[in-house]
């Protein structure tokens, strides 16, 4: 589904340089669930940032289901973006002017979508993360953990493959931060979505059932786990 080859991305200031990311390869299949954790600094922020096409490596490639980034242009890069993926960032990027249900309509716009059909689908997503009742809220009259929730939603609305999210949780306190986990364990384990976050808490990277652990711009670890968030989650529905 997502492949790094040999990705190498290095930032240059005058005469200094800084290598975030330093020749990683790795693969993610579809419908996994893998989290990526390190310091700050270490460059997983800047990896997903190419899992999600939003930048491309000074050398290497990245591909998405057998296509390489670097055969594409700016247009086949804003495709794949908003049809195959679905991203989720960690300072919500919610337009503060707009109510919610048009920060959720906004990649349905950019898709053209008809207007009745938008309407539909912004009422089925603020319904899945249960936000109806705040169709007309404007951002700075949510919670973090709310305002988390319109960003999964606008991320869900065009019905992408790949759900990527970078530290989902960094912005939440302890309870909002497990809801918000919660939810998007259950859009993998019952939608079958591939999905990709990134973190720096042990305690949200055991939702996942693989962790990659970079460190210097290196993968240093790639584990795979029990999950055993995900199985206490489980657990809990059952009850």
């Amino acid at each position: 589904m997502l492949e790094l080859r040999d990705v190498v991305k290095e930032y240059r200031t005058g005469k200094t340089s800084f290598k975030a990311l330093r020749g990683v390869s790795l693969s993610i299949e579809e419908g996994e669930f893998v989290s990526i954790m390190g310091p700050s600094g270490s460059g997983k922020s800047t990896m997903l940032h190419f899992l999600g096409f939003l930048d491309k490596p000074t050398s290497g490639e990245v591909l998405i289901a057998g296509k390489a980034m670097s055969g594409m242009d700016r247009d086949g890069l804003a495709i794949i973006r908003n049809e195959k993926i679905g991203y989720v960032f960690q300072s919500f990027n919610l337009a503060p002017t707009l109510s919610v249900a048009k920060n959720v309509e906004l990649p349905l716009i950019l898709r053209e979508m008809e207007r009745p059909k938008r309407e539909a689908k912004v009422r089925e997503m603020l319904s899945l993360v249960h936000l109806l009742p705040k169709w007309d809220n404007l951002p700075s009259q949510l919670s973090g953990g709310e305002k988390q929730r319109v960003a999964i939603a606008r991320a869900l609305s065009t019905d992408p493959d790949i759900i990527l999210a970078d530290e989902p949780t960094g912005n939440l306190d302890s309870s909002s931060g497990k809801d918000v986990m919660d939810f998007i364990y259950s859009l993998w384990k019952d939608n079958g979505k591939t999905v990709v976050i990134v973190t720096h808490e042990p305690l949200v990277a055991e939702y996942a059932k693989r962790t990659i652990h970079i460190r210097d711009g290196n993968i240093e670890r790639d584990v795979a786990q029990s999950g055993r968030k995900a199985e206490a989650h489980e657990l809990k529905l059952k009850k």
